[in-house]
């Protein structure tokens, strides 16, 4: 039966403030390596922004794309197609039959810098000089559709926004797209583009960002308890996802098996987390159920982990509600520490993350945790890599989104 068709991650792909590709990032997180600087964007100082850094791409688009292509693409289009191209050859760039083939990108923001900057123009030079491709730039779904239309994927380009769940959900998409039947193999994650001024200030008025202005490297410190705010990110991942027949019979590289997905919503409030964690708890069971596994066989979670005062504290609560004691035995990564917070796509590159942890056997570390919250009851690694366990091993990559949406996503061993 279709429903019973196992999914694999055959490729793996980012641009990230860490590197211009997963490799480079993937390096830079096991060096411990921040990818926060401070920001000399003009309207920093002019607009007196609170927050005066960011996890700023590391990477230029105009390395992989054409300037042709990047003026025909939003930022956000830009970074999916460069994770996406990165996921491809990874993949070994098949040849598959378009018929078969999904893609399925999520974003928090969609084409933000596109639709302010082309109401700039129309207010200052007329209606004769907007961008005649501004709609299908600022469309959300433009990274979704400018990537299948890029690889001739016609099974189905889907978009998800659920804010900071967005990328995950959208691997979630893409796996229950093979898990279904309809299609073989799918290019999933997310993409955003959100670092412009108006994003920025209202961060700022939440007073949601970290505001040490003077020490950039170490701002997003998850599980610290001078933690004070994330750090805003930009940049895509995205993971080629196949059906375990079509992989082999290709003979792909299979890195790790696509378990499981498990959502819920809090509703609760539009920006907090449900303190005790009941929502996000359930996503971590459903998708461990689903999976076929149970709460013993996980031995390793990328946590959503923002460094947050509020919402660390939540997710501890939640893994603990979810696993119960055998939380002890999970080692838990906070990799938002290095690369900051990419939003829409946070929850789709610690997928891609995850898998290669999965792969590797090795988990990515949490820096700069100096002093350890006593409320967060969980076994942090901290500062360099652990080595994972041999023999079949499963993990968990958490991601919590505005508007309350939970999604849990379990990759285990192949």
């Amino acid at each position: 039966m279709s429903s019973a068709r196992r999914v694999v991650i055959t490729g793996l792909g980012a641009t990230t403030p860490l590197g211009g590709s997963f490799a480079d990032t993937w390096d830079g997180l096991l060096a411990g390596r921040s990818g926060m600087r401070t920001m000399d964007f003009p309207w920093v100082e002019e607009f007196e922004m609170p927050a005066k850094f960011a996890a700023l791409l590391h990477t230029s688009p105009e390395e992989v794309l054409s300037k042709v292509e990047c003026r025909r693409m939003d930022p956000s289009t830009q970074y999916a197609m460069v994770a996406a191209k990165d996921a491809w050859a990874d993949a070994g760039a098949p040849d598959v039959d378009p018929i078969r083939f999904g893609v399925a990108i999520g974003t928090g923001m969609g084409g933000l810098h596109t639709l302010l900057g082309q109401w700039d123009i129309l207010r200052e030079k007329g209606v004769r000089r907007v961008f005649p491709l501004a709609v299908p730039m600022l469309m959300p779904n433009s990274p979704s559709g400018t990537v299948s239309l890029n690889f001739g994927a016609r099974a189905g380009a889907h978009t998800t926004v659920s804010a900071c769940a967005s990328g995950a959900e959208s691997m979630g998409t893409a796996y229950e797209m093979i898990r279904a039947g309809r299609a073989d193999i799918a290019i999933a994650g997310g993409t955003e583009a959100a670092i412009h001024p108006i994003c920025f200030a209202g961060f700022c008025q939440m007073q949601a960002l970290s505001t040490r202005n003077d020490d950039p490297t170490h701002a997003s410190r998850p599980y610290d308890t001078g933690r004070d705010g994330f750090v805003m990110g930009e940049g895509a991942g995205v993971l080629v996802l196949e059906s375990e027949e079509h992989a082999k019979a290709r003979g792909a590289r299979i890195y790790a098996e696509f378990a499981g997905i498990g959502m819920s919503a809090d509703a609760h409030h539009i920006t907090a987390p449900e303190p005790e964690g009941a929502g996000a708890s359930r996503a971590m069971v459903e998708a461990v159920e689903r999976a076929g596994l149970t709460p013993a066989d996980i031995i390793h979670v990328n946590a959503h982990a923002t460094s947050t005062p509020v919402g660390d504290v939540a997710e501890a609560n939640a893994i603990r509600r979810a696993f119960g004691d055998a939380a002890d035995g999970m080692a838990v990564s906070g990799t938002k520490s290095m690369t900051g917070h990419l939003l829409g796509a946070a929850g789709a590159l610690e997928g891609v993350i995850t898998a290669k942890s999965i792969a590797e056997r090795i988990a990515p570390p949490t820096i700069n945790i100096v002093d350890f919250d006593p409320a967060i009851s969980l076994d942090v690694v901290r500062d360099t890599p652990r080595d994972l366990p041999a023999g079949d091993i499963a993990a968990l990559n958490n991601s919590f989104g505005f508007g309350g949406h939970n999604v849990a996503l379990v990759i285990k061993s192949y």
